[in-house]
């Protein structure tokens, strides 16, 4: 199964993306949404302190991993596209110790990047070249998501097929480009 990771910080583009790519490649992707969104949405607590940060990173890892498991199950030969991939949790997990989220939910960094065919990290716009802040569930400032954009480029930063998309002046022209790069995952072993 082809899993290909649409990620970056929040308000990076993922879901315009995703919409477009669809459309570009019907028939060859079935999209798997965005675990945590689904979990704040539905209630799980949002808290900010150190443990009830962990939990919810367990809880997205968990629910991540079934979304796609899931969604394999109804691809009928279709690439995966995973807003955000299991990996992402470690830029959000609430100390410098991530490979403690890899050791509790009983995987490693190494394993978790390996079950990816390829990564599409999206770099999020600054507040002047137009950060939507519209997602209900999206809480960070233009700043705040920017370093957790550079977060999740240091833990996919050793992935082989990781390819990195700027924030251009033109929105359109970074979603060309993305889509681009998902035609070419799909054409590669």
């Amino acid at each position: 199964m082809k899993r290909i990771v649409l990620t970056g910080g929040p308000g990076a583009g993922k879901t315009a993306v995703q919409q477009v790519a669809v459309q570009a490649f019907p028939g060859r992707l079935v999209i798997v949404p965005e675990a945590a969104t689904i979990l704040f949405g539905g209630g799980f607590p949002r808290l900010d302190h150190v443990e009830p940060r962990k939990a919810s990173q367990r809880a997205i890892f968990h629910v991540q991993r079934e979304l796609e498991r899931l969604h394999e199950a109804l691809a009928n030969g279709c690439a995966l596209l995973c807003d955000r991939g299991t990996v992402d949790g470690a830029a959000y997990w609430p100390s410098d110790d991530y490979d403690a989220l890899f050791a509790d939910v009983g995987s490693s960094l190494e394993a978790e990047i390996a079950r990816y065919h390829a990564v599409i990290l999206l770099d999020v716009p600054t507040k002047a070249q137009g950060y939507d802040h519209r997602n209900p569930t999206r809480i960070e400032s233009a700043e705040e998501a920017a370093e957790i954009g550079d977060r999740i480029a240091r833990f996919w930063g050793s992935h082989p097929r990781l390819h990195r998309v700027g924030a251009a002046p033109s929105f359109w022209a970074k979603i060309q480009t993305s889509v681009d790069l998902i035609g070419q995952a799909l054409e590669t072993d």
